[in-house]
């Protein structure tokens, strides 16, 4: 089945500590990389997008094309925390996930996710014992169990879609070895493209 209707997220809240510099401002193309990946959340078809973003990132006040800025419930607690505040606000079933630091994900990705959602149930990509949490489609139904996990300070995103895939709201997309690259992140001012 392929959803239809979905939200979207793009998770730019991290304080970029390796990059030193707020990677979503990164030159990327004719724009920054925050424009690169909202695009690709547009091209992969999200109804609404929401923005993940700290107070102190004045830039996103100005970002165009955002349905609203969601704020991490709980500051400093990793993309979990951007992932609950994206699925509270979705006005879909659906809520697909992006960071700002993978800038070689495509569009066709998420349309392969789309493919294998079920109603209850999202998407995330594995390459071998490791998911790529960051690149996923989340169902709604995930939401107690993302809340429960951040108030009990399990921050991981690893164990949450192990136990998502255990309860079955959680499907599993086996990453191929030519889809690899689309993961590879930017961490580090040696990783830019």
């Amino acid at each position: 089945m392929k959803t239809r209707s979905f939200s979207a997220v793009l998770l730019a809240a991290g304080k970029s500590t390796r990059m030193g510099a707020d990677k979503a401002l990164l030159p990327v193309g004719n724009g920054r990389l925050w424009e690169r990946q909202r695009q690709v959340l547009v091209s992969a078809g999200a109804n609404e997008i929401f923005l993940s973003a700290r107070e102190d990132q004045t830039w996103a006040a100005g970002a165009a094309g955002f349905a609203s800025i969601v704020r991490d419930a709980l500051p400093d607690r990793g993309p979990l925390s951007g992932m609950v505040a994206a699925l509270r606000a979705s006005s879909y079933p659906h809520v697909a996930v992006l960071a700002v630091d993978l800038p070689q994900i495509s569009p066709a990705w998420f349309d392969l996710l789309r493919e294998e959602c079920g109603v209850n149930s999202g998407v995330a990509g594995r390459h071998g014992a490791w998911f790529e949490p960051l690149a996923a489609i989340y169902p709604r139904a995930i939401l107690p169990v993302a809340q429960a996990a951040l108030a009990a300070g399990q921050f991981s995103l690893q164990r949450l879609l192990a136990e998502a895939v255990e309860h079955q709201i959680l499907r599993v997309r086996e990453i191929q070895t030519e889809e690899l690259p689309w993961f590879e992140n930017w961490n580090s001012p040696t990783r830019q493209a």
